[in-house]
């Protein structure tokens, strides 16, 4: 993924302004700091004069950002950029159903190291194959660049996760998902066809009925 930004390379620009120029989000992490041509020196400075807020281990957050209800998604996404929002964080973003989950749900690589955030609740399951890219688009939450799966995927997958999610979570998103014309039988068979599930297949058959 990739943003535009403006020019920062400017001799008397602040530090302030070109980590603003470097369109980072709201949350931003040390190694991304050389792109904003800064150095930790720059960001100590911001600390000491509270424009900048260091929020947890490996994470920085601009203070003058409106904190939004997707703080907790947009803090998991840029403390973990390899990741995709799943499942239930998904479902609450998508406005399906009526599951409202404490944690954050991401998926993973199948062989990345789990991530350690002890300032964040999460819950992380493994894609690989197809179901790391299939459904899966970009987002933004509070100007951080993330991916999720789509409307049509994340119903599959609580499906395909019904071990960790519950069967009524998944049998509520599938209905209130084809109620709300978020998705259509169509969509979901497609996404079954690539990542199959026989209890979606199941569903899909009934409604066919």
């Amino acid at each position: 993924m990739s943003k535009r930004r403006a020019d920062i390379s400017g001799a008397n620009t602040s530090p302030f302004a070109k980590l603003k120029a470097a369109g980072l989000g709201a949350f931003f992490r040390p190694g991304q700091l050389e792109e904003a041509g800064l150095t930790r020196d720059h960001i100590r400075s911001l600390v000491a004069s509270g424009k900048v807020e260091h929020v947890a281990r490996g994470l920085y957050r601009m203070t003058d950002a409106e904190p939004t209800e997707y703080y907790s998604l947009a803090m998991a996404c840029a403390r973990v950029p390899n990741s995709v929002v799943c499942l239930l964080s998904a479902l609450r973003v998508h406005g399906i159903g009526t599951q409202a989950p404490a944690e954050v749900w991401l998926a993973i690589p199948h062989k990345a190291r789990s991530p350690k955030l002890p300032d964040l609740r999460l819950r992380v399951v493994r894609f690989s194959g197809a179901a790391w890219t299939f459904g899966v688009s970009d987002i933004e939450f509070e100007g951080v660049l993330a991916r999720i799966t789509s409307p049509a995927r994340t119903i599959a997958d609580c499906f395909r996760f019904e071990r960790i999610v519950g069967p009524e979570a998944a049998m509520e998103a599938f209905h209130d998902g084809l109620r709300q014309r978020k998705v259509t039988i169509a969509q979901l068979s497609r996404v079954e066809e690539v990542l199959p599930s026989r209890r979606l297949r199941a569903a899909l058959d009934m409604r066919l009925i």
